[in-house]
């Protein structure tokens, strides 16, 4: 069997303007999910945005900060959320997917990172890594990212508490 992924569950303010306003983030070994997402996405938006007067570091901010963490307002159960049964208003029944990331603008809905979370008795899967508004990237370069069941409900259990967003901006 390949060796499994190691995940972090992670609390942090959505920013300094509201410290107790909590989002959930990710370390999958040791690497923000966002930037993976960035990793994931970069030569898909270098297409789009070809032509714009942006420099190397304008683009590699947008590309960071395209998703946020999901406010732990929303995720009333995240437990549930996080082995794959959102709650309705997360739940994208045409393609099995939850969203695991959202905006960075704060609504979660307006460019989330959706995935299909699966789960067996020794494992939880994380894969096809989808972003709902540009259906013409198909799955992204991302994952699957295989996590041994009970460590990843120990790390949901038990979410590391940040006192400021990672990937401050």
């Amino acid at each position: 069997m390949a060796a499994m992924q190691c995940i972090e569950f992670l609390n942090y303010p959505t920013g300094d303007e509201a410290p107790d306003l909590l989002e959930w983030g990710f370390r999958i070994d040791g690497t923000d999910l966002r930037v993976c997402a960035a990793d994931a996405t970069r030569d898909l938006w270098r297409r789009e945005r070809e032509g714009e007067d942006e420099d190397l570091a304008e683009q590699e901010r947008f590309l960071l900060h395209q998703h946020g963490g999901l406010a732990l307002s929303e995720v009333a159960d995240p437990v549930r959320h996080f082995l794959g049964d959102p709650a309705p208003v997360f739940a994208d029944p045409s393609t099995g997917t939850t969203p695991v990331l959202g905006c960075s603008c704060g609504l979660w809905g307006c460019w989330p990172l959706l995935a299909t979370i699966t789960t067996t008795p020794e494992t939880v899967t994380w894969s096809s890594f989808r972003q709902p508004f540009r259906k013409e990237w198909g799955e992204l370069a991302m994952g699957p990212y295989v996590f041994a069941r009970p460590a990843y409900e120990a790390a949901l259990a038990h979410p590391v508490r940040l006192t400021a967003n990672p990937l401050r901006w």
